[in-house]
C-alpha cells in the first residue's frame, strides 16, 4: 500500500494540466452562453401577457357572435364562424362602407402625417448640424411636443381649436383675416385638418431625434471635400446626406407609419367618443364598434383584418429596402 500511495501521486502530477478543469470550463461557458436567455426570460414573459395572450384572445373572440349580452362570461357567446369578417368586408352594406371610408382616411391621414414628419423633421436635423449661439437651447425647445404627455398636450390643442375664444381662430380671423369668420375645427371637414396639426407637432421632434442622431455619423471630410468641387448645399443634401441617412430613413418611416396608422389618444382626446367623419380614424372606429355597438365580436374582427394588413405592408416593405440594399452594395 505504501508503494501504490506515491505512484498515484505521481500519476496525478503527470495529469494533463486541463483535463481537471475540462468539466468546469464547459459549465462556465453554458452559464455564460445561458445567462442572457435567462436575463431576457421576465421580459418575454411579460411581453406574452401584455401582448401576446390578449392577441391571441382576440383571434379567438372575433369568431365569436359577442355582444353585450355574454360580456361577463366571452366564452359562452355562440360561434359565429367568418360571419363577422364577412360583415367587415362587405363593402355595400353599411358596416362594411363605414369602415372603408375609415380606412381610406386613415391611410390618407398617415401618409400626410409621416411625410410632414419626416420632412420637418430632417430639415430641422439638417439646420442644427451648422454651430451657432442658442443652438442647444433651441434643440431642447424642439423637443418639448415629444416630451409632452399626449394627454396634456391634445388638451391644449382642444382649448386652442375652440370657436368663440380659440387662439387658432383669434390669430387666423381676428388678427391676420385670413378667414371670413371663425372656422369650427373639431367638427366637419376641418377636424381633419385639425388632426393632423396636432399628429405632425406631436411627432416630428421624433423624426428630428433619430435623423440627428443618424447626421452624426456621417464624416464633416465629406462635405468638406464636396464643397471643394464646387456642390452647394442642395447637392450636398442630395449626394451626401440623404444616400447617408437611408438606413436611418428606412426604419424611421417605417416606424412613424406603425405609430401613427395605429394612433388613439390623440384622435380619442381631440374628438371624444364620436369622431367626426372627415377624421374617422380606424382606431376609434374600432372602439366605437366594440364599446359603443356593444359589439366586440366585430370589433375583434376588423382588428384582426387591421392586424393582417400591417403585417403584409410591414413584410412588403422590409423585402423592397432590403432588396434596394443588397442592389446598392
Amino acid at each position: 500500500m505504501t508503494a501504490t500511495a506515491p505512484a498515484a501521486q505521481a500519476a496525478v502530477r503527470k495529469s494533463p494540466p486541463g483535463a481537471a478543469r475540462g468539466p468546469r470550463r464547459r459549465t462556465g461557458r453554458l452559464r455564460r452562453i445561458g445567462l442572457p436567455y435567462l436575463l431576457l426570460l421576465p421580459a418575454l414573459l411579460l411581453e406574452l401577457l401584455v401582448h401576446l395572450v390578449p392577441m391571441v384572445i382576440g383571434i379567438v373572440m372575433s369568431f365569436k357572435e359577442l355582444t353585450q349580452f355574454y360580456i361577463r362570461d366571452w366564452s359562452t357567446a355562440p360561434w359565429a364562424g367568418l360571419d363577422n369578417y364577412a360583415v367587415s368586408v362587405d363593402f355595400d352594406a353599411p358596416v362594411g362602407k363605414a369602415l372603408l371610408h375609415s380606412f381610406l382616411v386613415t391611410i390618407a391621414f398617415t401618409l400626410l402625417s409621416v411625410g410632414l414628419c419626416w420632412l420637418i423633421g430632417t430639415a430641422a436635423a439638417v439646420y442644427m448640424q451648422d454651430t451657432f449661439r442658442g443652438r442647444g437651447l433651441l434643440r431642447a425647445l424642439f423637443l418639448v411636443p415629444y416630451a409632452l404627455p399626449v394627454y396634456a398636450a391634445v388638451i391644449t390643442w382642444v382649448f386652442m381649436f375652440q370657436h368663440d375664444n380659440g387662439l387658432v381662430n383669434h390669430v387666423l380671423h381676428d388678427q391676420l383675416g385670413i378667414t371670413d369668420k371663425p372656422s369650427f375645427w373639431l367638427i366637419g371637414d376641418n377636424s381633419f385638418v385639425a388632426l393632423l396639426t396636432v399628429s405632425v407637432w406631436k411627432g416630428w421632434p421624433f423624426a428630428f431625434l433619430i435623423v440627428m442622431a443618424g447626421l452624426q455619423n456621417i464624416p464633416r471630410e465629406l462635405y468638406e471635400a464636396a464643397a471643394l468641387d464646387g456642390a452647394g448645399m442642395i447637392q450636398q443634401i442630395r449626394r451626401i446626406t440623404l444616400p447617408s441617412l437611408r438606413p436611418v430613413n428606412q426604419v424611421l418611416v417605417l416606424v412613424l407609419f406603425l405609430w401613427t396608422f395605429n394612433d388613439f389618444n390623440t384622435p380619442y382626446v381631440l374628438f371624444g367618443r364620436s369622431a367626426p367623419e372627415a377624421a374617422d380614424l380606424i382606431s376609434v372606429h374600432i372602439y366605437q364598434a366594440s364599446f359603443v355597438t356593444w359589439n366586440f365580436g366585430a370589433g375583434s374582427a376588423m382588428s384582426v383584418l387591421l392586424l393582417l394588413f400591417l403585417l403584409v405592408v410591414t413584410g412588403v416593405y422590409l423585402a423592397l429596402t432590403s432588396r434596394g440594399r443588397r442592389t446598392a452594395s
